[in-house]
């Protein structure tokens, strides 16, 4: 059998005596820093808007927030009130009066048909006169239904937000569901009230991963109670688990707060991986602690030894699975390259911890050894004796068995040419909601029967007064009649429309002349309206030098964009050559669509680049701790055995990639790597002895092999907790992981 101790093994045998000699001034330590770690962790603010998803260096996200300097930040919702007859008097009069109570809800504007009838004639009084009026006011063109404002069996309530926070939003829409209750609760003469709009998915986002530690925490906390009573049977050793964790979680999202971070849908699998790797090493720790002394060897020599002794391979699989982590930093998706460096200095902190609080907790509880109390897992060494003989035995099968499965699990991930698909990338938001909730059904069902909630802006900047020039505004109905007229594209909205909408309310028609002194003129009452229209002022700029057009379709991913976007700029070069005026444009493509397409596109690379520098990077810390080439190899495979096989599983389960799973393959990685470290750390500690291969297996089992047993199932049983999410990408990251 290998010597006990090696010399770098006396020296760290040293070093970690000093360390329990200090207990008292290391808690009093730690004690000092929970407060502020405590209170920085309750400053870190939940958003999981769109543009969180894109790092803010991104061209994408920086056009954006160009674009809403000029025409504002705003977010749109649209309440949807189901009739069987939408123009009966007695619907109108409580779509009425619910467009007032939702109106008069702070930093909301809301403009239904109604309203522009309202303003149009003066008001609405309901009778039945009035009422037919409207009726042939609405239906006598086509413009208001193009807008989505009204349908054969809906009239449409849309919202504009004012709101510049995650803070504003969550009370804005509070505030618009409060209004609402008393016509969703009772919705006659209406069939129904349903609201739709990314400013419900990202508030529905926001509190379900805001409340989700309430639900994660307290399930890992009570799996690591049973596992840590049955494995170890001592509260001390419980209490000095529970301790160590909770100031690593404390120490890990107050350094979130600290540097200003704000969490997202997948951040709170930060403080999960360090509990559940925090967990593991404390196992790997207090397993080996645990073990009987030699006789004569004083209790404070038996911590220092147990503790030099697994300090390497501890400290190369912390290490390397936080280098792993950071590896995400190359992802341009923000809430990724964020989770990856959170992790990597959590995981920083954790190594700390456990080498210098968990040991003193150890000596001041004075946690018992197995001569004290026996540990669970004595069957073990039974199956230690068992397990090399039999996996020997039937090599031939179990080796080509693993390497057709990894092939099969490649195959699943990234396809076959001409054959099958990769797998696919969701970045659609609401696929991040409950399938059978309310606001995912509502959304779906809207998504089918009008042409679309996916917008692209196409955002012209001109010379100031050049938009309301003749000329200009020719060519933008012509370039918007162009863009309707592709299938793909649903509707689109810009000046020209809002104009035209004007026209029809004046009873001038409801489409704008081509004779160029009538468009002057309408270019002459744009530049008196801009002022007093906010309908206007959303497309226009006050210097009348730029404008946009919202292109509306069910666009959602980047191939389909790629198409939109080749459309769009051919529709243009077509509009300019025939109306030169707007070759003086500078044009651009915007907004969400283009942003959740740009999402979409980065996925693949941080998929793909992230798990390749893992690798590298776990295979230079298995280069620093083996010196076998061959150990290097065979530590990897189990890794990429688990990982592959997963992605064949997401393929027979139809798991799609998203922002979530998409981390499975350097989480995994990451975790796992543990034990093959520990496991080969070992062997080869027993081959340098003298021991033969089965020799060095059955040593390496007997000093590591229960550790990594239980190490693994709490790595599994934290994850797990994941599987109770609402939200499909963390219940899916659970379950995989």
């Amino acid at each position: 059998m290998p010597p006990v101790i090696s010399p770098l093994e006396g020296k760290l045998k040293r070093l970690f005596l000093r360390v329990v000699a200090a207990r008292w001034v290391i808690v009093a330590v730690y004690a000092a820093l929970l407060p502020p770690s405590v209170y920085y962790a309750l400053k870190v603010q939940q958003d999981n808007s769109l543009d969180r998803l894109v790092v803010q260096s991104d061209p994408t996200y920086t056009a954006n927030k160009r674009f809403e300097a000029v025409f504002g930040h705003g977010e749109y919702v649209l309440i949807l009130a189901e009739a069987h007859d939408p123009f009966a008097p007695d619907v109108l009069a409580r779509f009425d009066k619910m467009e007032f109570d939702v109106g008069h809800v702070a930093r909301v504007t809301a403009n239904s048909a109604l309203s522009v009838y309202k303003r149009a004639k003066g008001g609405f009084t309901g009778s039945p006169e009035d009422v037919a009026k409207f009726k042939q006011f609405i239906t006598g063109t086509d413009l208001f239904r193009q807008q989505g404002l009204w349908a054969p069996h809906m009239l449409a309530l849309p919202l504009f937000l004012d709101v510049q926070t995650t803070e504003q939003r969550t009370q804005t829409i509070e505030a618009i569901d409060r209004a609402l209750a008393p016509y969703v609760d009772h919705p006659a003469p209406f069939v129904a009230v349903r609201k739709v709009g990314q400013p419900y998915v990202n508030t529905y986002l926001d509190n379900d991963t805001r409340t989700s530690g309430y639900k994660y925490f307290p399930l890992f906390m009570l799996f690591v109670v049973v596992l840590n009573w049955l494995l170890y049977r001592s509260f001390r050793a419980l209490f000095a688990f529970v301790l160590t964790l909770a100031m690593c979680a404390a120490l890990t999202v107050g350094f979130v707060g600290v540097t200003g971070g704000t969490f997202t849908i997948v951040s709170s699998l930060v403080p999960m991986t360090i509990l559940i790797t925090c967990t593991a090493t404390l196992v790997y720790l207090h397993s080996r602690f645990v073990e009987v002394p030699d006789e004569g060897v004083d209790q404070d020599e038996h911590q220092a030894i147990a503790l030099a002794n697994k300090f390497v391979a501890a400290t190369a699989s912390i290490f390397a699975t936080a280098v792993g982590f950071a590896a995400l930093a190359v992802s341009d998706i923000r809430p990724i390259r964020e989770l990856g460096l959170w992790v990597a200095a959590g995981l920083v902190l954790t190594w700390i911890t456990v080498f210098t609080l968990f040991p003193s907790l150890q000596k001041i509880l004075n946690t018992p050894t197995e001569k004290e109390r026996k540990t669970a897992g004595q069957w073990f060494v039974t199956f230690t004796r068992w397990l090399p003989h039999w996996s020997y035995r039937w090599r031939w099968l179990l080796v080509p068995g693993a390497l057709v499965l990894c092939a099969v699990g490649a195959i699943a991930l990234f396809g076959i040419p001409g054959a099958l698909k990769p797998m696919e990338l969701q970045t659609n938001a609401i696929e991040y909601i409950p399938h059978d909730s309310q606001l995912y059904k509502d959304t779906k069902r809207l998504e089918e029967e009008i042409a679309g909630l996916s917008i692209t802006e196409i955002w012209l900047s001109g010379k100031p007064g050049s938009v309301s020039d003749a000329a200009t505004l020719k060519g933008l109905q012509h370039f918007s009649d162009a863009l309707e007229e592709d299938k793909r594209i649903g509707t689109v909205i810009g000046p020209t429309q809002m104009l035209s909408a004007l026209q029809y309310v004046s009873g001038q028609g409801d489409k704008l002349p081509e004779d160029d002194d009538k468009l002057e003129e309408i270019g002459g009452t744009l530049e008196t309206l801009l002022p007093q229209t906010p309908m206007l002022q959303a497309f226009v700029n006050k210097k009348l030098a730029e404008t946009h057009l919202s292109v509306i379709t069910k666009t959602v991913d980047y191939k389909g964009f790629e198409e939109l976007d080749k459309l769009i700029h051919a529709k243009w070069k077509a509009a300019v050559a025939r109306d030169p005026e707007l070759g003086t444009f500078k044009m651009e493509i915007v907004g969400l669509a283009p942003l959740q397409a740009k999402i979409s596109q980065l996925l693949v690379p941080t998929l793909t680049q992230s798990f390749g520098l893992t690798v590298v990077i776990i295979f230079v810390a298995f280069l620093l701790v083996f010196r076998s080439g061959p150990a290097r190899l065979m530590a990897m495979i189990p890794s990429l055995f688990a990982i592959l096989v997963m992605f064949l599983v997401m393929r027979l389960l139809h798991m799609n990639l998203n922002v979530a799973t998409i981390l499975i393959a350097s989480t995994v990685l990451g975790t796992s790597e543990n034990d093959q470290i520990h496991f080969f750390y070992h062997f080869q500690e027993a081959r340098q002895a003298g021991c033969t291969t089965e020799q060095a297996l059955r040593h390496t089992l007997g000093i590591a092999g229960r550790a990594i047993f239980f190490a693994t199932i709490i790595n599994a049983g934290g994850f797990l907790a994941f599987a109770f999410s609402t939200l499909p990408p963390v219940r899916q990251f659970g379950v995989l992981s």
